[in-house]
Parts: C-alpha cells; structure tokens; sequence
C-alpha cells in the first residue's frame, strides 16, 4: 500500500491545481502521486530523442494529446469558439484533438478544423442518441469515437443529468453493442480498474483512457497510481492505453508514459491559457510540453516514444 503523502500539494507554487481542498478531491492526491515520481538519470550513450507516435494506426508529432473538453462555447478572442480554438492548435501542432459532449453543429465546426479528431459520447440513457452521434461523426469522417463510461453517477447517489439529458449505466454488452456497429476505432474513457480495462478490452475497444475524470470519484486513485496494473493486466491485447489527469508537464507526460501509456491528454494545463490567448496559447502551452518531455527523455536515455522504460522512475 502507499503511504498517503504528508502535504497534499508538494509541487512548486504557480501550478497549483483548482480543487475543493476536501480529502475526497482525487486531484489533490493525483498530484501529489505525481510529484512523488522521480527519475534517475542515464545520460551516456543517450541521443535527442524523437516524439513522433503512432496512435491508432496514424503518426503524429507528440504523445502529448488535446484533451475531451466539453461546453467551451463562448465566443474566443477571433470569434471563434474554445473548442475550435484548440481543435487548430491542434492541427498546427499535429497532434490527436478530443472533444466531449458537443451538439452536431458545434461537432460540425470543430471537425471543419481540420484537426484528426476523437469524440467521446456522454453515456446517455437513450442509447439512440449514442448510436445517432456515433453515426454522424462517422459520416464527417471522425479520426474515432467512444464513450466516458465514468460520467454516470450524479452527487445525488443516482443517475447524471447533463443538459437535460439524463444518463444511464453502462454495461459490458452495451460497450460490444457500440463498438460493433461503427467502423470507427472505438475508445472507453473513465478507466480506473483493472477489471474496467480487462471488460473495455474483451468488449473490443481499440483503445482505453486511464482517468478519473478530473476527480469525479471520491477519494479517486492517481491513474499514474494504477496504470502500471492495467498495462500489465492488457500485455499482448490490442488496445491502446492512454491517459490523462493532472498533466500540466511534459515532466509529467514523461511519468505516465514511462509507467506505460502510449499517449496523454492535457486538459486543465492548456485552459488558461486557451481562454487567455486561444489557440496560439494553447500551441506554446504544448510546444513547451514537447520541450520539457524531450528533455527529460534525453536525461534519461529514452530515444524515442516507444523506448520508454519505467525502471528509470522512483516512486
């Protein structure tokens, strides 16, 4: 068992993430975890590293991922949505965009960017309405689709209502339901178990996202915490694992991706600067990531993103 850190946010001041402060905010120990990560370092023979990753099946500049944001709609700084905003950065970047809970016109905006993009469908207790966004974002060519199988409960003990939209559980012949009727590579985001990866794998997901969700459970594990199980559980299957939460680095991107993730996504680290200064933001957001990930990956002699070795880490 790990011992729970003496102070919750031992990181350096300035990157403080917003929480409720309570000892049931997942994001207090998700950082904490992370910054009890440390790596040696292993500088001879190493080389400048490449970052370019394959995901899915397609190459792209970085493992470093838009996040699956969702309700960004207010007009930015060029009169253009958030969303569209960080769907350009994104294309600029040559890096996978995600989105979250989108009506068609707002899904049909961001596509038109340009970007490959991924979108991830809220569970609703109206499967019609799953298999109609699934239908439309294969029909303007989504790069994949799939669903947050961990936004069901509300803080009421029942089921979510989104929008005035309620939402329902998902169950393992649902997940095969889904995922059998599109084309499309189809993703289970909201995976924190091993038993949610071995369900998500055997259902036939293409790929899964390690995450809590910006701290939507109670008391929630670091996904960096139980990541290396969920790889270890999934060796020789062929879904992709990748993860989010808290990723606000690409020192942290170098910890999840050292522990096993084939990609992440940084969410709450590129919104300041989205809503500051929209896409352009978000691009020296990222590049700075790159950056950082690049360098860390030099330090310790990991040449390129498929090299990744996980006993450089000390936890």
């Amino acid at each position: 068992m790990t011992e729970a850190p003496k102070s919750p946010w031992p990181g350096p001041a300035g990157l403080i993430p917003v929480t409720s402060g309570r000892a049931d905010d997942a994001n207090l120990w998700n950082r904490a975890y992370l910054d009890r990560i440390h790596v040696e370092m292993r500088i001879i023979d190493a080389i400048k590293p490449q970052l370019k990753t394959v995901i899915l099946g397609r190459e792209f500049a970085s493992p470093i991922m838009m996040p699956a944001f969702s309700h960004l709609n207010k007009a930015g700084l060029k009169d253009r949505t958030p969303m569209e905003d960080y769907a350009l950065a994104a294309k600029e970047l040559g890096t996978l965009n995600w989105i979250g809970m989108e009506d068609e016109a707002e899904f049909d905006r961001i596509i038109a960017c340009g970007a490959p993009t991924v979108r991830i469908i809220k569970p609703f207790a109206d499967h019609a309405l799953i298999i109609s966004q699934i239908r439309h974002s294969e029909n303007l060519g989504a790069f994949a689709v799939g669903i947050d199988v961990d936004h069901v409960p509300g803080t009421d003990g029942g089921c979510d209502i989104v929008d005035g939209i309620p939402l329902g559980p998902v169950n393992s012949a649902d997940l095969k339901a889904f995922i059998k009727i599109t084309s499309l590579p189809f993703i289970v985001k909201g995976v924190l178990s091993v038993s949610d990866a071995r369900k998500a794998a055997d259902a036939g997901a293409a790929a899964i996202v390690v995450s809590h969700h910006h701290g939507r459970l109670p008391f929630g594990i670091a996904p960096a915490q139980v990541l290396p199980q969920i790889c270890r559980a999934l060796k020789g299957s062929k879904t992709e694992i990748y993860a989010d939460c808290g990723i606000d680095t690409g020192y942290d991107a170098y910890k999840l991706l050292a522990l096993g993730a084939k990609a992440v996504s940084v969410g709450r680290g590129i919104l300041r600067p989205l809503l500051k200064e929209g896409d352009d933001g978000v691009v020296q957001k990222v590049r700075k990531m790159n950056a950082e990930l690049s360098e860390l990956m030099f330090y310790t002699g990991i040449a390129d993103t498929g090299s990744f070795d996980p006993s450089v880490l000390w936890i």
